[in-house]
């Protein structure tokens, strides 16, 4: 018996033993094609060689500094990279363990930042129904994974919830794109003045929603719409780049693609690529001079903030992405993936939505594909696809609850940057065998 308290204790897991680019290999020998990065983590792959280098030659030098006493060159080194190429108005990077880590963080330093400029009342967040923000409880209280909730409900802080940008489920037949976004924003206007503009201190949302929804993006002009109102109420806008962030749908921050910054922006995943556990929230100009002309002191803290072997390992991920112009890459092969994908399931009685920006795709599984009607959720198809990939030999990210938490199905690929045309066959190939055994 395994005395690790795995996710699941009646499922029994190969042993990986070894990476090689874009695979994996157990004790047995079988290698498996991640076409999901594990959970859009790993996107350079299992065996960098520049990244190992970087590992090593900062632990011979210094592993460890508590950034109560030092900050460290890593650090200081990746917070300079990163603002560079971030968004307008980010200035300031607080370095976590992780995404949960991370949206604590936002969540934490946006009361904060209200206490600082004499506004304490501010004190709601609002978020979007079927997002993920996380597993610690201020980021489980603020996503709307319905399912991931309901067993710590009672333990939850009070969070306000409305509806995603959902076109595929919720864009009325015959509603344009301008009026869609219309509707939301009214949405959240009332919501906003429910519970007083006074009182909101922020919106959280993801620019693409991932394991909920499976690699939604926005309609155009969505997300401008959001930035109006927030700026209009005074509002905290925090997006939630953890999965869809750092190059994952093809600019090195999503929201770039939406034409707009954030007051704090999240990462993490493919930040250190799996080579390091480390997350980030990164912070606008404001928020941090409010608070270093105001106590001074974030009340927060970690004891791995600004790890230095971890920091050290992120900035050479990110010098590894644009050294390679794998941004481009990332754009290249999304659209290979699409169109791939496209051919393959455009026309599967089972697959009734294919979505997603870069490298970043989702496929939605319905029992009908003309009503959208989904498979009753006591089958459990999705847990079935992921147990015939495997058998496949590929790894990709197939989730339930797509609907409301508990209803709908779908598929979330998130694969290496570094891949080449084949290994885009292989993974339709064997993603269309694993649906084909799945489904009922």
């Amino acid at each position: 018996m395994s005395h690790v308290f795995h996710r699941h204790l009646k499922h029994h897991y190969p042993t990986a033993v070894a990476g090689d680019g874009p695979w994996l290999i157990d004790s047995e020998g079988r290698r498996y094609l991640d076409a999901c990065g594990g959970a859009a983590v790993s996107c350079l792959g299992h065996s960098d060689a520049e990244v190992r280098n970087a590992i090593v030659e900062q632990v011979q030098t210094m592993a460890y500094a508590h950034s109560s006493f030092f900050t460290n060159e890593p650090m200081e080194q990746l917070a300079d990279f990163l603002i560079e190429r971030a968004p307008a108005g980010l200035d300031s990077v607080y370095f976590v363990s992780g995404g949960s880590e991370a949206i604590e963080a936002a969540l934490k330093m946006a009361r904060q930042y209200f206490l600082e400029i004499g506004e304490p009342q501010r004190r709601y967040v609002i978020a979007r129904r079927q997002s993920y923000h996380g597993n610690t409880l201020g980021a489980l209280a603020t996503g709307g994974n319905a399912w991931r909730r309901k067993p710590f409900e009672p333990l939850l802080l009070e969070m306000s919830h409305v509806s995603p940008c959902y076109a595929y489920r919720d864009q009325r037949p015959g509603e344009s794109d301008a009026d869609y976004v219309e509707r939301l924003a009214s949405e959240l206007e009332t919501r906003i003045e429910q519970l007083g503009a006074d009182q909101v201190m922020a919106f959280v949302a993801e620019p693409v929603v991932g394991a909920t929804l499976g690699a939604v993006p926005a309609v155009k002009g969505y997300f401008q719409r959001i930035r109006e109102i927030c700026d209009r109420h005074g509002i905290l806008l925090i997006l939630d780049e953890v999965m869809c962030g750092m190059g994952r749908t093809g600019s090195l921050f999503a929201a770039e693609q939406e034409g707009i910054s954030a007051d704090l922006i999240t990462v993490a995943k493919g930040l250190g690529a799996g080579y390091q556990p480390i997350g980030a929230t990164l912070a606008s100009g404001r928020i941090r001079d409010a608070i270093a002309a105001g106590s001074g002191f974030f009340q927060h803290g970690h004891t791995y903030i600004g790890h230095a072997t971890a920091c050290a390992a992120a900035l050479a991920v990110q010098q590894v992405v644009e050294s390679r112009d794998l941004l481009a890459r990332v754009r290249i092969l999304g659209e290979g993936l699409q169109q791939r994908l496209v051919a393959r399931f455009g026309d599967h009685p089972h697959v009734g939505d294919i979505r997603g920006r870069g490298l970043f795709r989702g496929l939605e599984l319905v029992q009908d594909r003309d009503s959208k009607v989904p498979f009753n959720a006591a089958l459990g198809v999705n847990g079935k696809v992921k147990k015939a990939a495997m058998e496949q030999g590929l790894m990709c990210y197939p989730a339930g609850g797509t609907i409301d938490g508990r209803q709908g199905d779908h598929i979330l690929l998130a694969p290496p940057f570094i891949l080449d045309d084949s290994h885009l066959d292989e993974i339709v190939e064997r993603l269309g065998r694993a649906i084909d055994l799945a489904h009922p």
